[in-house]
């Protein structure tokens, strides 16, 4: 598996959806689409890690591939409103390190 920058991972997506007249979704069709993908993530979380069992009739899925579906619908969601994610990414990263720089305890403490 190549490692590709989340620019790239936004232009494969960009390509996959350009090529259907229906484009992307509005807005609140997509988060509606990524709250479903949550759901189905927080379903696996559980199955794995909680209290409750698959039945035996559910299908397989994995926590990457929820994972995977999730940072799909993220991707199209940023393309649709023009996000470049690794200047977000980064955004976010100087916050965390700003605000957050003292809030836990450091392991080299």
């Amino acid at each position: 598996m190549d490692g590709k920058t989340m620019k790239e991972m936004q232009q494969e997506v960009d390509a996959y959806i350009s090529q259907f007249k229906e484009g992307y979704f509005h807005p609140l069709s997509m988060l509606a689409r990524m709250t479903e993908e949550v759901g189905e993530l927080a379903r696996e979380v559980n199955h794995r890690f909680g209290e409750k069992p698959k039945k035996a009739e559910e299908e397989e899925n994995s926590m990457e591939m929820e994972l995977g579906d999730l940072l799909f619908i993220v991707i199209c969601f940023a393309n649709s409103l023009e996000i470049n994610l690794e200047d977000a990414f980064q955004m976010v990263m100087e916050k965390y390190n700003s605000r957050d720089a003292d809030r836990w305890t450091r392991i080299d403490s």
